[in-house]
């Protein structure tokens, strides 16, 4: 048996190979947009895609299950309870039924409706045939059922959000029936915003969760349920929306993945008049000099994430980065989140453009302990801390002012008459974005290196007292 969890760490993401050796074929369940993934692990492997799963209509990512499909002539099949739902998919495919099975071999898979996250939300039992026919090994539970956690059912909005609610109570209910030594594969790890309270564990036990996931406790009523599921949502991403419709109508299919053209210094000089020039760098190098107008989004793990909450879908992107490399990675991260406009990168990165004689930004990057100083000094600093309410709760600069990240475009004219404005974070990575958004709506910023964790080990005091803007 083939049984293979693909992980993309900046968005929590699990994907799955599953199918037999013997037979030669797999099914892919839950592919992310970049497909290449998918028919690297087949070749290695020596066997084909024949199908083409997916759990339900994703909100967080770009799916790739619509291209991967017509790739490799895989049968692509979906959820059938779609019909009559705010989102429902518009392009062919093979519909799938409670209860529907698809055989690999020595493998079975069968779809399970769970719906609470989504409506049209399924699960798949996974059959090993020669070990077990009647019991299921493992179940791919999607964003249903996490490991510690369930999936938020807040996602299609208000009106929508009880009734999905208790949707998931009842799929909640439905898992009676399967035994305790059946394995949970969730579709998410711990980060993800589709849950709150997930484990950092990739997968557990449907005896396990019975015993340690507070929402399979068997005491909950159905309105205590409701209420407990509701009490701990994490902020729902706006971005959520335009994924959804993105996957219903199927993004466009893209090929062979490309970092796009070189495009010189000289002729991106007014580039940002139409579109926006990424900086993948890190705080550090972003504060010493960067293009005027540029926004800071740091390549690696979190790129993905703060790409989709903080960047216009329709807007052309130009990156500027250290090396093809970051490049090449940074384009990966953008259509996972379906940010598919990237007009080309920058030739020879900041080096280039400065040695061109372009003009070139500069802010001033700040050591907690200097930073302290000025602030004991009476200087007239707005401290601008955007982490998580949690961060924020935990303990903060005395003199800070909280508003977390993803608000602060739309709050950012509140902050252009506040004098100088210092961002802060947990690590340096959020505030070197907020820094970079402030100065290109032409607020003077200073951002403090190495955020809350810099500020702790240099001894520097905190406060639980709260303030806003």
């Amino acid at each position: 048996m083939i049984f293979e969890r693909l992980e993309e760490p900046g968005l929590s993401q699990y994907s799955y190979c599953i199918g037999c050796q013997g037979a030669g074929t797999i099914a892919v369940i839950d592919p992310m947009r970049d497909i290449d993934v998918y028919l690297d692990y087949a070749q290695r492997k020596g066997v084909t895609i024949s199908h083409v799963l997916e759990t339900h209509i994703h909100a967080d990512f770009a799916s790739g299950a619509r291209e991967l499909a017509e790739k490799t002539g895989a049968e692509l099949c979906l959820s059938g309870f779609d019909e009559g739902e705010l989102f429902e998919i518009q392009f062919p495919r093979t519909r799938l039924n409670d209860g529907d099975s698809i055989d690999i071999g020595n493998v079975k898979l069968v779809a399970h409706h769970t719906p609470g996250h989504t409506p049209e939300h399924m699960s798949f039992l996974v059959y090993d045939l020669q070990r077990s026919a009647d019991t299921p090994m493992a179940m791919l539970s999607g964003d249903f059922l996490f490991v510690g956690s369930l999936g938020r059912p807040d996602l299609l909005g208000k009106a929508e959000t009880d009734g999905l609610a208790r949707k998931l109570h009842a799929s909640v209910r439905a898992l009676d029936g399967l035994p305790d030594s059946m394995e949970i594969h969730p579709g998410h790890g711990a980060g993800s915003m589709c849950g709150a309270g997930m484990s950092g564990r990739p997968m557990s036990t449907l005896g396990y969760e019975r015993i340690a996931n507070p929402m399979l406790d068997p005491g909950l009523t159905e309105d205590a349920f409701v209420e407990k599921i509701l009490s701990n949502l994490p902020p729902r991403p706006e971005y959520y929306t335009r994924m959804k419709q993105l996957n219903s109508t199927g993004p466009a299919l893209l090929g062979q993945l490309s970092a796009g053209p070189s495009i010189t210094p000289e002729d991106a000089r007014d580039f940002s008049q139409a579109g926006i020039i990424i900086d993948l760098r890190n705080q550090t190098d972003f504060g010493r000099g960067h293009v005027p107008g540029s926004i800071c989004i740091g390549g690696g793990r979190s790129f993905s994430t703060w790409a989709a909450w903080m960047l216009p879908p329709e807007t052309p992107l130009l990156l500027l980065g250290t090396s093809i490399q970051d490049i090449e990675q940074a384009v990966r991260g953008l259509v996972r989140v379906g940010l598919d406009n990237i007009a080309g990168h920058l030739t020879g990165g900041m080096k280039a453009w400065a040695k061109a004689g372009l003009p070139v930004a500069q802010h001033e990057v700040i050591p907690s302990s200097e930073l302290q100083e000025r602030i004991a000094s009476g200087e007239e600093l707005h401290v601008l801390d955007v982490r998580t309410n949690r961060e924020w709760e935990n303990g903060h600069i005395p003199a800070a002012h909280h508003m977390v990240l993803q608000d602060l475009t739309a709050n950012i004219d509140d902050l252009k008459n506040k004098g100088p404005v210092v961002t802060v974070c947990g690590g340096g990575y959020r505030s070197a974005i907020a820094a970079s958004l402030l100065e290109q709506a032409g607020v003077e910023v200073l951002d403090q290196l190495g955020g809350m964790a810099a500020w702790n080990r240099a001894g520097c005091s905190t406060t639980k007292n709260t303030a806003t803007l």
